[in-house]
């Protein structure tokens, strides 16, 4: 009698154990949006994805938010909150998360999301349209003399994107809406 119910304890314990180890931390998805559903939305005056992240946190009729990066100077980053989990769709103006999910920024090859490389600046330009960090990178690979760059979001630095191509590599330091790199 008490070893059937030992042997019950014990697979529902493993199978409480196994379910907890596979379960992973939930993150924001930057570069995705999740349209529909909001209920309120606010000025990210930060401009920092994190921020709205919070905001969804301290709010108990809030279960999933989007970040919507500046268009421009005038028009800053916004946060929509949502009152549902709005299937996601992958779009770079937005990075996106459930309730409880932290916001961690991607780190694919060379860039670094997030990260502003502040100063050794010898160059800089505007970017027009929809030229992105590619631009900016290649700009900077292209160049003997670029040893780093950094490119700022359209409505972190003004209305348009900006590249900063360096001659000397300075030490990151978080910033949201910057991507840098270090090419040599």
């Amino acid at each position: 009698m008490w070893g059937g119910r030992r042997l019950r304890a014990c697979l529902v314990l493993s199978a409480v154990l196994a379910a907890a180890i596979a379960v992973r931390p939930a993150h924001a998805q930057a570069n995705f949006d999740r349209p529909g559903s909001d209920y309120q939305s606010s000025p990210v005056p930060s401009g920092d994805p994190a921020d709205c992240a919070l905001m969804c946190e301290r709010d108990r009729h809030c279960r999933a938010w989007s970040f919507n990066y500046p268009t421009d100077s005038t028009i800053g980053a916004v946060c929509w909150l949502k009152n549902s989990v709005p299937a996601r769709v992958q779009d770079n103006c937005c990075v996106s998360g459930v309730r409880g999910a932290g916001v961690v920024e991607p780190r694919t090859g060379s860039e670094e999301v997030s990260i502003d490389r502040f100063g050794g600046d010898y160059r800089n330009f505007w970017l027009k349209g929809s030229e992105g960090e590619e631009v900016c990178k290649a700009a900077c690979t292209e160049d003997n003399k670029c040893r780093a760059w950094t490119y700022a979001r359209p409505g972190y630095v003004g209305k348009e994107a900006h590249c900063f191509l360096k001659k000397e590599i300075k030490p990151p330091r978080r910033k949201a809406g910057f991507i840098s790199g270090v090419v040599r």
